[in-house]
């Protein structure tokens, strides 16, 4: 059984009946016995822009505008967190694959304004998932989650949409299984 650590990835088990983490895939960013967890809900689209939330030079106008923003998870809604492809963002944090979390939003958002920073390069949340010292473990080990190591780069290459599903096929062999489990299997 592999453990979560940074960078890798937590794919909810389908019979999961927590309606926050409902068929999620969640990006672990920090992960320490110690002192607990940080992730970032990868599929849970919202109807929110970032020009929504947050004055920016040029206003509805900007390029930065328009991106997306993703529901992170259930803790603090109300910040911001973003994950991206540029090393040179200082005070970002690797997490291996060439995606890097956070880091000076200021940069950032100069270089979405410049063109430097593509759309595609970068996925923006609300909020975020946390667990207390032990508790991600013991989720883990009672087959909450199903952990995907090194998994980082998984960001930008699948469709939100059915990320979950593709992940869940993406392993294989019992998992390929589990992505058909249907939502309510009553229906089946």
């Amino acid at each position: 059984m592999s453990r979560p650590r940074s960078g890798s990835m937590l794919i909810s088990q389908p019979f999961l009946g927590d309606p926050n983490f409902e068929r999620t895939v969640v990006l672990m960013c920090r992960h320490s016995e110690g002192e607990g967890s940080f992730g970032l809900v990868l599929n849970r689209p919202s109807n929110l822009q970032l020009g929504d939330v947050l004055e920016l030079p040029g206003g509805d106008a900007s390029p930065a505008a328009q991106l997306p923003l993703g529901l992170g998870g259930p803790v603090y809604p109300d910040t911001l967190h973003y994950l991206h492809r540029r090393a040179d963002v200082p005070n970002a944090i690797s997490l291996g694959q060439d995606v890097y979390w956070g880091g000076d939003f200021q940069v950032v958002l100069g270089l979405l304004l410049s063109g430097e920073l593509a759309p595609a390069d970068i996925r923006l949340y609300a909020g975020y998932s946390g667990w207390t010292t032990g508790q991600l473990e013991e989720e883990v080990k009672e087959n909450v989650w199903i952990v995907h190591p090194n998994a980082a780069g998984k960001v930008f290459t699948l469709d939100n949409d059915a990320f979950w599903q593709a992940i869940l096929r993406e392993k294989g062999g019992r998992y390929r299984v589990l992505s058909n489990y249907p939502l309510d299997p009553r229906l089946n």
